[in-house]
């Protein structure tokens, strides 16, 4: 049972905040939870809207660098703490060590303002003790060496849980392990995809310039912008059904399926629904998707964007792909997305609160739901047609190791080599292997992507 804490009443960017944080703390999510309250709280100046997202990611991100230091300074064991109490000196610390715009002062008064009236008069001493020590000692700050304990440096410095930081530092080697973790302690590219339903990426350039705000067209998927900056017409623009967020390599994994109108397409992990719409645009609307998911709340919620984003000919239906595909359903398909559930270690600058709830024990088991749902998939394809498999995570054993063991059991699949079908500037992101990998300190600063395509052979 998720336990209720006392809210802090007020409309200011801290309060809400923090109250966001706190409900991400009973297993909310971050992104979900601050969309609603901005949506909620709609003549809040811009500069308190970009302060509570600021706070709210920036404290998740850095979750791990803020109890290192709280550590430190508390004589009780911090995890032992009140989870409010521990949310309000993240909440203080992280101002007083990564914003320089907000005066110490102000932080640290705020955050015991913050216990008032959340009904924690009996922690405000605390706090305000805590908080003004830091203050004291935020220009000595001692980090793990980055050269002589990079293990350390990547855990306390850069925010990492320690498990993921030796994955990489393992896979990747210690200075694209540092690299790749530095970028994760920021914000991702505001990156957006054009609907070409409704309009090109020369039309929304000129719309941005003519804004002045500055965009730039992505340097791999053919309509994709990058925005620099806050752009207030940009939410206008989204309404319209003009543009979609997404990550550049999100958008490159709808090229893979290479749509052609009149194609039977199913994704068999379709929800929140943002490939499924690229497919729809794609094949100009004359292509004929099923969309499955678990659960009918995120197909409505698919459902909801598609209309926005004038797709058609997209049908849903709430199935769990860990079991067979129903029997006696129209099919074979000519192309099938599995968009697997995964352990989403290559996009935590969006997610920055799964890398603190992801233990490593979770890869064998979320690999073992990967190697199902992709079996399952298969008998859906038609002989020549394709099955395409996609996730955003760093781990072999969710990537690799999945399409292995399914061409080791599905001899009537084989791998299709990506190095021979991709256009020639796409090759930094196809591995020697064939398969498409991006990685965010190489691709363009991109969110960190796999995809294998599989052909099924034609029947004799």
């Amino acid at each position: 049972m998720k336990k209720k804490w006392c809210m802090p009443v007020g409309t200011d960017a801290r309060t809400l905040a923090c109250s966001v944080l706190l409900q991400v703390e009973q297993g909310g999510y971050s992104d979900i939870l601050l969309d609603k309250v901005l949506l909620q709280h709609t003549d809040m100046p811009t500069a308190e809207r970009g302060l509570t997202t600021e706070l709210v990611y920036g404290v998740l991100r850095r979750r791990g660098s803020l109890d290192y230091i709280l550590k430190g300074l508390c004589r009780q064991p911090f995890a032992k703490l009140e989870i409010p109490v521990r949310t309000l000196l993240r909440l203080g610390a992280y101002q007083v060590i990564y914003l320089d715009r907000v005066p110490a002062h102000a932080a640290v008064h705020s955050c015991v303002e913050l216990a008032r009236s959340m009904k924690l008069e009996r922690a405000t001493g605390f706090l305000n003790g805590i908080l003004r020590n830091l203050v004291r000692q935020t220009d000595t700050l001692i980090w793990p060496d980055r050269e002589t304990d990079p293990l350390g440096y990547i855990t306390h410095a850069l925010s990492m849980p320690a498990w993921v930081a030796q994955r990489w530092i393992n896979h990747y080697g210690t200075d694209t392990a540092i690299r790749l973790a530095e970028i994760n302690t920021h914000a991702s590219p505001n990156t957006l995809r054009v609907n070409s339903l409704k309009t090109t990426r020369a039309q929304m350039l000129q719309e941005f310039e003519d804004s002045g705000v500055q965009a730039s067209a992505t340097e791999y998927a053919p309509d994709g912008i990058v925005v620099k900056g806050s752009a207030a017409a940009q939410r206008g623009w989204l309404h319209e059904g003009l543009l979609q967020p997404q990550d550049e390599a999100s958008m490159l994994v709808g090229y893979l399926l290479q749509v052609q109108p009149g194609q039977r397409i199913l994704d068999v992990c379709s929800a929140p629904g943002g490939k499924t719409c690229h497919i729809a645009a794609l094949g100009q609307n004359r292509v004929e998707i099923e969309a499955l998911d678990l659960h009918q709340h995120r197909l409505q919620q698919l459902q909801s964007g598609a209309q926005r984003l004038g797709c058609r000919n997209i049908t849903t239906r709430v199935h769990d792909m860990t079991k067979s595909y129903p029997s006696g359903e129209k099919m074979p398909f000519d192309t099938v997305l599995v968009d697997a559930p995964c352990s989403g270690l290559g996009v935590l600058r969006r997610n920055p609160e799964l890398r603190w709830r992801r233990q490593e024990q979770d890869i064998a088991e979320l690999a073992g739901i990967q190697r199902r749902i992709l079996h399952n998939a298969a008998s859906c394809v038609a002989p020549g047609g394709r099955l395409v498999y996609s996730l955003c995570t760093t781990t072999p054993e969710e990537s690799v190791y999945v399409v292995d063991d399914f061409l080791l059991h599905n001899p009537d699949f084989s791998m299709q080599d990506l190095r021979t079908v991709v256009p020639a500037h796409w090759s930094t992101l196809i591995t020697e292997a064939g398969f498409f990998a991006t990685l965010s300190t190489r691709n363009a600063g991109m969110d960190c992507f796999f995809a294998a395509v599989l052909q099924r052979r034609r029947a004799n």
